[in-house]
């Protein structure tokens, strides 16, 4: 049994369900690719932009946020262009800003880990059946403070639980906390910052 919304019929589906949706990560590439990825998601399937993952690795040279953050106007243009992605133009520039922006936190916390899992003293929140939450409310209001775009509440939330901050396994799924022993489970990305 896993989670209603991971569709049995895609491979990549049910392995992102199975080995990295609720897993705890603590890598700032890794971090930064899932933060982009979730704001491209907005109004779209993540089934869609988890299809085109290995594009948008491509177009967005890894998701290294240091080059991100220095792409001109004829990559911008670019990527504007390219079927391999979603070619959303206020997407695409808010992945760039973004990218400014996580340079900066990492540059003020020593690694962008640091500033998001201070949130939850470094634990994994446990629940289900939610959209957002009072956290998502709040790391949203504060990365759109420090100026950060397509970082609503909604998207946070979702990136929270992709990156592992929150486990929202439904109840019944072969990975729920109920459903596994917590500690012999889940494999930690990296280590904290």
């Amino acid at each position: 049994m896993r989670c209603a919304w991971a569709n049995p019929k895609n491979p990549l589906y049910i392995r992102y369900h199975d080995e990295e949706w609720g897993v705890p990560v603590h890598d700032d590439r890794k971090l930064f690719e899932m933060l982009v990825l979730e704001g491209f998601q907005a109004g779209l399937s993540w089934e869609c932009i988890l299809n085109k993952r290995e594009a948008f690795r491509c177009a967005f040279d890894g998701f290294d946020p240091e080059i991100v953050g220095n792409y001109d106007e004829d990559k911008l243009s670019a990527l504007q262009n390219d079927p391999g992605i979603v070619r959303n133009r206020l997407k695409i520039r808010a992945a760039v800003t973004n990218a400014r922006v996580f340079r900066e936190i990492q540059q003020e916390f020593g690694s962008f880990d640091r500033y998001l899992w201070r949130w939850t003293g470094g634990k994994k929140i446990f629940e289900t059946g939610k959209d957002r939450s009072p956290l998502s409310d709040t790391v949203s209001r504060d990365l759109k403070r420090r100026g950060m775009k397509f970082v609503g509440t909604v998207i946070v939330y979702a990136w929270m639980q992709a990156v592992g901050v929150v486990d929202s396994h439904d109840e019944g799924c072969f990975l729920s906390k109920g459903s596994r022993n917590d500690s012999s489970a889940v494999k930690e990305r990296g280590q904290p910052g």
